[in-house]
């Protein structure tokens, strides 16, 4: 049997009127009624408030004509929809039918997530990002096969170069590239010996009690993740209001910047190159500050655009478990 659903709202005579017209259409059309008052649920208050009454039946809306001929016209052909979809065997509105008279374990889960998932992403995100940070600790206490159990989880998520990373417990927090030109501060040919890199020691280098110990992610991989978490707590911070970034300030800002210093890092991690192209090492200042404005932006970037399609969802379901409730208790 069809199914309409009519919000209303306290001391509204508009609802009680579209109430009394369907009490009478219900004499001669075949439809279940359920009567849903927005005050007693705050996520469906916020969505209809001012709009009551308004009628859901099927994939049919009625907010502002709520004549007897208009429900009569959209009720009827919302029933001659359900008849016709059954009478084709439609299964997929079939299971949808059933569905809607459950509300089951993967609902359940389904509206904790909606409610939750801002907090999971921050949870994970802290636990990415400190994981890392984790592993030179460990090594620095002889904790040796924890230590490198992260190291190697991180290792095919980030090159782990010693010279684009942050050193703990050390002389210096980074020992860069002398290509870098950072003076001051003992490069990584200095470190090792070595005047041509060899990309997969300095993958390999962890460090010692001297030099200090490696973090798991590069420099600008700390700034990316860090940055996304910090957005993220700001935007829980903000009852989740802050309106998603446009997509051309997201490239403008946070693509093209981190490709540009990235980039054009690569020529200098060749061996043999041709005279004239130009070989640069960026440092950690450049790397924290491109990571970072990438990190931000993206999180800026989806984040809002999760949270609405999460609140969609949480409606959804809450209007479902309400309605379910409502049946349960009549």
């Amino acid at each position: 049997m069809v199914k309409v659903i009519i919000y209303i709202e306290d001391n509204c005579e508009k609802c009680l009127q579209a109430i009394a017209v369907l009490e009478k259409l219900q004499k001669e059309l075949k439809f279940e009624v359920q009567v849903i008052n927005i005050n007693e649920t705050i996520a469906i208050k916020n969505v209809y408030e001012g709009k009551t009454p308004f009628i859901k039946v099927g994939p049919y809306k009625i907010s502002n004509d709520m004549s007897e001929a208009k429900l009569r016209m959209t009720i009827g052909a919302a029933i001659d929809r359900d008849r016709q979809l059954t009478d084709v065997g439609d299964e997929l509105y079939q299971r949808r039918r059933e569905n809607a008279t459950i509300f089951n374990n993967s609902d359940h889960f389904m509206l904790w997530l909606s409610k939750n998932h801002i907090w999971l992403i921050n949870f994970m995100l802290l636990l990415y990002v400190g994981l890392p940070f984790l592993a030179p600790v460990l090594a620095k206490y002889e904790l040796n096969l924890p230590a490198k159990v992260i190291y190697t989880i991180y290792r095919p998520l980030c090159h782990q170069l010693a010279f684009r990373s942050w050193f703990l417990f050390g002389e210096q927090l980074y020992y860069p590239r002398s290509l870098a030109e950072i003076s001051g501060v003992i490069s990584y040919e200095q470190l090792t010996g070595e005047n041509e890199i060899n990309i997969k020691a300095a993958q390999q280098f962890i460090g010692n009690e001297v030099v200090g110990y490696k973090v798991a992610l590069c420099q600008r991989d700390v700034a990316l993740w860090g940055s996304m978490l910090l957005f993220g707590l700001i935007f829980v911070l903000s009852g989740k209001r802050i309106r998603s970034l446009h997509w051309v300030v997201w490239v403008l800002i946070g693509l093209i910047p981190i490709g540009i210093d990235g980039f054009s890092q690569l020529p200098g991690l060749a061996s043999a190159l041709p005279a004239w192209l130009p070989i640069r090492e960026s440092n950690p200042l450049l790397r924290t500050i491109t990571g970072a404005l990438m990190g931000f932006t993206t999180s800026w970037f989806l984040f809002p655009l999760l949270e609405e399609s999460m609140r969609e969802t949480r409606l959804v379901l809450i209007e479902k478990l309400s309605a379910l409730n409502k049946r349960t208790s009549s």
